[in-house]
């Protein structure tokens, strides 16, 4: 029977001028009104809604919570519905296997579906999550990630070399596919350190003049050591002029300078939404792309909308992934904030100060809420620091809870205790409470981060349970 193919499902070119990029973004949205922007937002939403209303997934989701499809007449009404997260997705797996009942593909026979693309998430935690994308919705994706590689100004005929994860992981393939099909770059996919060699990756960027690297903060701040100790100079032999990546709340500076100067991009996105924000050339906070996106920054515990400035989590509406997977109030559990005031672009989108973590790895202590991926931040006032720490949350005898921050530096064991003092009393300062410091030599907290093996390395270690 026939079928369309990939390309032949929907139209790239009305994709492409649904959610322009390069100097057609700014053509587009410079200048715009919020009004303006809220009625496009609107107009999307309520055909979201329609596709919403025929998985499910939402069905069950919605009438749960008593609502008939005549309850939700615009945007306005979108607190009504409730949000959900990942374990309501692993509900579905569970009850409806091998792929849950979310995706749209519920009762359609294999030689019916159209086409798709599948990947998991790491499952790291637990099983793996399956995402599923429809044509259409991939390709917005992998737009909206070039259009903000194209706005921090990757330049012309740059070659791109990529640490994110491949295999049944997201992360990598999008990335690829973004570069490769909207931006004239050439793109080397080297992967994490298990499917490329970090030594190996460092002599590809010195063979093929890599200028742009892609990934996560901590395992490129790596590669730059092993590059170091491949007797190749960062910023000499090794001439990278843009990081593009997951910079979170680590110390900025000393990732530039362990590779001689470069400029640092920080982005935001999960598997499920794609990218959702990203900086500009202006580096003052990361650009919402609200006409793909919705956000909704909710207080942790009451579910309420946060004031500007206050952290919040991030609840997205996915406005433009009316195909496969619609995604509508999914609660990302990671915190930020919005960034008030204009910016220099006089674009209508609101801005955000990206990750600054996440809601479900909080640790209480002492009434006391920790964010374990905000502490990077923190502790970067310390010249001796090298970017890379673990938390440990246990429990003694009593009962009390503690919490001792594994921290790498670079300094001298005989200015430990005089450094072990001040860090203890810059995290009390600022986070209210006393934590304890074990300072260690660079490299140490690898064992526990899972730097090398894992795309996000893990900063907390909660032993308090076991």
């Amino acid at each position: 029977m026939p079928y369309p193919s990939y390309f032949e499902s929907f139209d790239v070119h009305q994709a492409l001028a649904d959610y322009p990029l390069g100097d057609g973004f700014l053509e587009a949205y410079a200048g715009m009104s919020r009004d303006a922007l809220r009625e496009l937002q609107n107009q999307r939403f309520l055909k979201l809604m329609v596709r919403g209303w025929q998985i499910p997934f939402y069905q069950r989701l919605w009438g749960a919570a008593g609502i008939e499809p005549g309850d939700i007449r615009s945007l306005d009404d979108i607190e009504k519905l409730p949000v959900f997260s990942k374990s309501d997705i692993m509900e579905s797996v569970e009850q409806c296997p091998p792929i849950g009942d979310f995706s749209g593909l519920e009762g359609l026979a294999p030689e019916e579906r159209p086409p798709v693309v599948f990947h998991t998430t790491s499952g790291t935690t637990g099983r793996p999550q399956p995402i599923i994308f429809g044509p259409r919705g991939r390709e917005i994706q992998a737009m909206l990630v070039a259009r903000a590689y194209r706005f921090m100004g990757l330049k012309p005929g740059a070659t791109v070399q990529s640490t994110y994860g491949h295999g049944m992981i997201n992360g990598g393939h999008y990335i690829r596919e973004a570069v490769t099909r909207y931006t004239n770059a050439m793109f080397l996919s080297a992967g994490t350190g298990l499917e490329t060699r970090s030594a190996q990756q460092v002599q590809l960027m010195h063979d093929f003049g890599v200028n742009v690297l892609v990934g996560f903060a901590d395992y490129i701040k790596k590669l730059a050591s092993v590059a170091e100790e491949c007797g190749l100079v960062p910023g000499e032999d090794l001439r990278v002029d843009m990081i593009i990546g997951h910079l979170g709340q680590e110390t900025r500076a000393a990732l530039s300078d362990a590779w001689g100067g470069a400029a640092l991009y920080d982005w935001y996105g999960v598997a499920d939404t794609g990218c959702i924000a990203a900086e500009g050339p202006d580096q003052e906070g990361l650009y919402v792309w609200e006409d793909a996106h919705y956000l909704e920054l909710l207080d942790v515990d009451s579910g309420k909308p946060v004031s500007s400035g206050e952290t919040g989590n991030m609840v997205v509406t996915c406005l433009y992934k009316d195909d496969i997977y619609p995604v509508i109030r999914f609660n990302t559990c990671d915190i930020t904030a919005e960034i008030p005031g204009a910016n220099p672009f006089h674009l209508p989108f609101r801005r955000i100060r990206g990750f600054l973590g996440r809601s479900d790895n909080m640790v209480k202590l002492r009434g006391i809420n920790v964010y374990p991926h905000g502490i990077g931040g923190m502790l970067a006032e310390m010249d001796c620091f090298t970017g890379e720490y673990v938390c440990i949350a246990e429990r003694d005898d009593t009962g009390r809870e503690t919490l001792t921050i594994m921290v790498e530096v670079t300094a001298p064991v005989a200015e430990h205790p005089q450094i072990t003092a001040q860090s203890c009393a810059l995290l009390k300062r600022k986070l209210g409470l006393e934590v304890g410091v074990e300072l260690v030599w660079p490299g140490e907290t690898a064992q526990w981060t899972e730097l090398e093996r894992r795309q996000k390395p893990l900063r907390l270690i909660d032993r308090r349970f076991g």
